[in-house]
């Protein structure tokens, strides 16, 4: 694969760029990766390239304002071969190919010796202006960077401009191949000049330095060992380890000639003479790891806000996640919300499942969003049917009050769209089945597969509720607890509860009292205080065995409330009646 060098009138005016073969690439002052924003005679796009079978295209584009030079002449259109180069304003473009040899047949050092990066923190800058200022940049440098690619050849641009005697910089690591061996991969590499010959970084130092932890130079003797020298040109090397996990087996390989001072004086051979770049090198590798490590933090953090509110991050980022999402056990508040309509749309949208796919997402993001905005946690997907909890991993008082505020914001949302047959919402509907107790949360799962969530029987519970607005016909069910909570904490200007009936689950022992979770009376039109009070009164009659009383009452309440059909219906099965050994509980006969 060929690289395109650019180099303008400082040393620290250059990057090396791989070329995508049969890519067609934009090349200007302000054309993203392909950039050279230090020449304002490059306009901001100036040239497209394409690089195929050896050779680049290049095309200078209708806007550009200056020419582009090739041997001399201005040309619009043309090809490059590799070694060629062309000129814009005061930046030269090369086409080169130069191979990585990964030589393990390096000669043996005349010298060898190995800094601790403890000595090299020690170590005084001896021109310390000079070196402190290149430092200067680093960070700016890094974090600027928007991809690895990116922040590799800054990083080794830097490296160039801040060690004078370096011809060569690279990047490497250790990365172990099928049979388990750690080979050494090149990252990224430059030199100050542009040598046709291959580049032959030794394996053994770069092993031996990051396999250690500490830096090691190599010094060769330029006579004795002048086969080797004369191919790469070098008489001295070394490579600096990059600690980290974020940077796990990286290093720093850097090598030069004695000789090549800018001044053209030649330092001695001896190794206390490199203890300057090294330092510098040392520098570098610990604030790339930093920033590195800072950088798999923000991403771990942006994954962790697909199921953590702001707040609960926050605590998250003051404390080891390994340590804050060991599971325990916790009062907690779950909700399980069952997304309705899938089945019938995913018949309508046979032809177009991807479309589908989009629709879904969107109705499932509106759970997840009010779930987060109520600094809960989103706490498994299951098909259709999103589950969030709160009380984990912070302590949240009022967490069964914010899984209502969620509740009640997820149903408006989703009344609003089925409204509307243009919004991608039309058509689906939610159950929410909403229950508080005890539970154990954090993460949990295998060694090989874990994820946070929470346990125990009140999550049965809120997916049970969330079953029953089925069969009671009601789109928010909460249990005793949480009905019980929200009567006594929030005002019915906010929220309001019912109580709906006494049933005992399909499959369970013990029976339930079951309540809907209602909105403010301004915000609910079909449905008043006074409407609420006689659907429990007949309740209350229909527990106590007065059918009668009890069918006369619910007759009272509007026949859009649907969720009175559940007493009305069980009624009229029994002719009015209550059996000889009503006990006030309905058995479920489906989940």
């Amino acid at each position: 694969m060929a690289d395109l060098i650019a180099q303008g009138t400082q040393i620290d005016f250059r990057w090396r760029r791989s070329l995508p073969p049969g890519e067609t690439i934009a090349l200007g002052r302000a054309a993203g990766p392909f950039s050279a924003n230090w020449d304002e005679q490059i306009s901001r796009r100036h040239a497209e390239l394409c690089f195929r079978e050896d050779t680049l295209y290049v095309q200078q584009l209708p806007d550009a304002r200056n020419p582009i030079f090739v041997a001399g002449q201005t040309q619009r259109v043309f090809e490059l071969a590799v070694g060629e180069h062309f000129v814009i304003g005061q930046t030269t473009f090369t086409l080169v190919d130069q191979p990585v040899n990964l030589t393990v047949q390096a000669p043996v050092p005349a010298r060898q010796q190995t800094f601790s990066p403890q000595y090299l923190q020690q170590v005084q800058f001896r021109n310390a202006r000079a070196r402190i200022e290149v430092l200067g940049r680093l960070p700016d440098v890094i974090s600027g960077a928007t991809s690895d690619d990116e922040l590799f050849v800054r990083l080794t641009n830097l490296l160039l401009s801040g060690i004078p005697t370096a011809d060569t910089v690279a990047l490497v690591r250790l990365v172990a191949d099928a049979s388990g061996v750690d080979q050494v991969e090149v990252l990224h590499w430059d030199r100050r000049q542009l040598h046709r010959g291959e580049f032959t970084p030794s394996q053994r130092l770069i092993r031996q330095a990051i396999e250690q932890g500490e830096s090691v130079l190599h010094l060769w003797n330029r006579e004795a060992d002048s086969q080797f020298t004369a191919r790469d040109d070098i008489d001295w090397a070394f490579c600096t380890p990059i600690a980290g996990d974020a940077c796990y087996h990286w290093g720093i390989f850097v090598s030069g000639r004695t000789s090549s001072l800018p001044d053209g004086s030649s330092p001695s051979s001896e190794a206390a003479d490199f203890r300057d770049d090294l330092k510098f090198t040392e520098v570098a590798a610990a604030t790339l790891k930093s920033l590195q490590e800072l950088r798999a933090l923000q991403r771990r953090h942006a994954g962790l806000r697909h199921f953590f509110s702001p707040r609960v991050l926050e605590t998250l980022s003051t404390e080891d996640p390994d340590i804050a999402l060991v599971p325990r056990e916790t009062e907690v508040c779950v909700m399980f919300c069952d997304l309705r309509g899938f089945s019938l749309e995913s018949e309508r949208s046979a032809d177009d499942l991807m479309g589908l796919l989009d629709r879904v997402s969107q109705a499932l993001g509106v759970t997840t969003h009010q779930i987060l905005e109520q600094g809960g946690v989103v706490g498994d997907f299951q098909g259709d049917a999103v589950m969030g909890f709160w009380g984990w991993p912070i302590a949240q008082p009022d967490a069964i009050a914010r899984a209502a505020a969620a509740a009640l914001a997820i149903r408006t949302e989703l009344t609003r769209a089925a409204n509307r047959q243009d919004n991608a919402l039309a058509g689906f509907a939610l159950g929410i089945g909403i229950a508080a107790g005890n539970a154990v949360a954090g993460k949990i799962g295998t060694v090989d597969q874990a994820k946070v969530t929470v346990f125990g029987p009140v999550v049965n519970l809120a997916s049970r509720l969330e079953g029953m607005t089925r069969l009671l016909r009601a789109p928010i069910l909460l249990d005793e607890t949480s009905a019980d909570h929200l009567r006594q904490q929030v005002s019915e200007h906010q929220a309001r509860v019912r109580r709906l009936a006494v049933v005992k689950p399909y499959g369970m022992q013990s029976p339930v009292s079951v309540s809907e979770l209602l909105p403010a009376e301004s915000a609910e039109l079909t449905l008043t205080n006074d409407q609420v009070a006689e659907y429990e009164h007949a309740l209350e009659a229909f527990q106590q065995g007065d059918w009668e009383e009890a069918w006369k009452r619910l007759h009272r309440v509007p026949a859009e409330d649907y969720a009175k059909d559940f007493l009305t219906v069980t009624i009229a099965q029994h002719n009015r009646r209550a059996p000889a050994d009503w006990q006030g509980v309905i058995a479920l006969q489906s989940k």
